[in-house]
């Protein structure tokens, strides 16, 4: 309770103005530095160097979304391709549209005969046949299971009414959760001559917008370890669920020119880490670099919590609003990360671009924490508005005007 009640005091002074460095003169924050763990010699420390990525998987990077730092990276920003790890980008469309209301999972649509000229058969497959009807369920199970090519363009054609519309929507979502080094061409990573790519920094933006922006959905989908449909039953290749503790998923992918790649997520004791391998040269490499990974980030790091979720962080000046302030709070539980057995500096910064204008909605994202541990890239979590701030009159404008110039 100590450290959080620090961390709540030292969050608010920094988001009512008071700069790290004029923070660091005080006792006061002196005072709250030791509460929240800071280690004298935290500037000589640095994190641990022993990620098990071997010199073969190219590109990796492993995250933990509690606190949203980088345990680990390696080539974190090259821009590859997918191959199938672009359905769960088709996934994570699918689950906003029926979350949404405008698509529901016994809602059927059918394979087309021009659409299974082109797709049936061809690659990882549900072995459906011209004129099959499936429901949105069916469709999503095949996708997030055994990466069915065919079922995602039914599922694209069937929802978006063509696959250009569902690409628009595809890369509409990519640039909403902060996907800006990507591009989809397909809706199931089928080679477009390179029109889709990644990076895996990107990709765990979409994990994460899966795993937390749709828990439900995403329990449900996700892992599953095989799939019997038309009385074939076919395994799911995924690394990591049904092998490693907490292990869910997300999605594998495979091409001659994209090599062997892996999109995954496990969660343990409320630690969620999400991990991109890629480039693998063979499939083995790829599920032992992966399970590896992630099992190194749950022992070699733990977490220290900061705040609940739904806990107020900080609050925020409003202009033109009923009210002159409000509570900043996080969807999930708040936690810094540092490595096992050892103690570091941990600064915690509230960024916003202020004064906040109202009208502000509930839970509208408005504001980031950062969370810099000593020796550690700094990493920065969404605060949302915990109340609604509606637009003042002209007479409650005025006066908080002159209550803001007096202040």
């Amino acid at each position: 309770m100590l450290v959080r009640r620090a961390a709540r005091r030292y969050a608010k002074a920094v988001s009512t103005g008071l700069t790290p460095l004029k923070l660091a003169r005080s006792l006061k924050a002196v005072a709250i530095a030791m509460c929240l763990g800071l280690a004298s010699n935290a500037h000589a420390q640095t994190t641990p160097q022993s990620a098990p990525i071997p010199d073969d998987i190219p590109v990796a990077i492993l995250v933990d979304l509690s606190s949203g730092q980088v345990l680990h990276q390696r080539n974190a920003d090259r821009r590859f391709v997918p191959a199938s790890i672009t359905k769960a980008m088709t996934t994570l469309v699918a689950f906003e549209l029926i979350e949404q209301g405008q698509v529901r999972l016994d809602q059927r649509f059918t394979f087309t005969p021009s659409a299974f000229a082109e797709w049936g058969g061809r690659g990882s497959t549900m072995f459906l046949n011209a004129g099959d009807t499936l429901t949105v369920e069916n469709l999503l199970d095949g996708i997030t299971t055994i990466s069915a090519n065919d079922g995602s363009v039914v599922l694209a054609e069937g929802v978006a009414g063509s696959r250009a519309e569902w690409l628009r929507l595809m890369n509409v979502k990519a640039l909403q959760i902060g996907m800006t080094n990507s591009h989809f061409g397909t809706p199931n990573g089928w080679p477009d001559e390179g029109r889709t790519f990644v990076t895996a920094r990107d990709l765990v933006k979409l994990g994460m917008a899966l795993a937390r922006g749709h828990p439900k959905l995403y329990a449900r989908f996700v892992g599953q370890r095989e799939l019997t449909h038309g009385g074939i039953t076919q395994p799911n290749h995924d690394p990591l669920s049904g092998q490693v503790r907490g292990g869910d998923g997300i999605k594998t992918g495979f091409t001659n020119e994209a090599g062997y790649g892996f999109l995954g997520s496990a969660e343990r004791g409320g630690r969620r880490l999400v991990l991109v391998v890629a480039g693998a040269d063979r499939s083995r490499a790829r599920d032992r670099a992966a399970r590896a990974y992630v099992e190194w980030g749950f022992s070699a790091f733990r977490s220290r919590p900061l705040f609940d979720a739904e806990e107020v962080v900080a609050t925020a000046r409003v202009q033109g609003g009923q009210s002159r302030r409000v509570s900043l709070v996080s969807l999930h539980d708040i936690a810094a990360t540092l490595p096992v057995g050892e103690d570091r500096e941990v600064t915690l910064t509230v960024h916003y671009d202020g004064p906040l204008r109202a009208p502000i909605a509930k839970g509208q994202e408005v504001a980031e924490l950062e969370i810099a541990v000593a020796g550690m890239p700094p990493s920065r979590v969404p605060l949302v508005a915990a109340q609604a701030v509606d637009r003042a009159g002209p007479i409650a404008r005025l006066i908080n005007g002159l209550m803001s110039w007096f202040a």
